[in-house]
């Protein structure tokens, strides 16, 4: 399952580039790389990130939370090769449009996971 949503998330990179101007991806070995960056990042420095940005996330109602979402995105591109993101607006909405394409597909994937309770 863990490997049917990664290939999942890195399509969903893809689109995400192919929709957003200002996000590029070389390939789908780049984005089989940048699904797997987001989702270490994601596990391990947001967490951190939330935390540290409680009052202001408490004060926007969690808004800033897309904001967080948008600069992780952002950094990924920093490391990744092949991946580039021309500047926070286009991270910004490539975040939102993957979270909720990643949503999306999430949902469909436990709803016809044969150890639903």
């Amino acid at each position: 399952m863990l490997l049917l949503r990664w290939l999942i998330n890195s399509i969903l990179v893809l689109l995400v580039a192919y929709i957003v101007p200002g996000i590029n991806v070389r390939g789908f070995y780049t984005a089989l790389i940048v699904a797997l960056a987001l989702g270490i990042v994601n596990a391990v420095v947001r967490p951190i990130l939330i935390i540290l940005t409680l009052p202001i996330t408490l004060i926007t109602l969690g808004v800033f939370t897309l904001v967080i979402n948008a600069l992780l995105f952002w950094f990924v591109s920093t490391v990744v090769k092949g991946f580039t993101v021309d500047g926070f607006g286009p991270a910004f909405v490539g975040s939102v449009i993957l979270w909720l394409m990643s949503f999306g597909t999430n949902a469909l994937l436990k709803s016809a996971s044969p150890l639903k309770k």
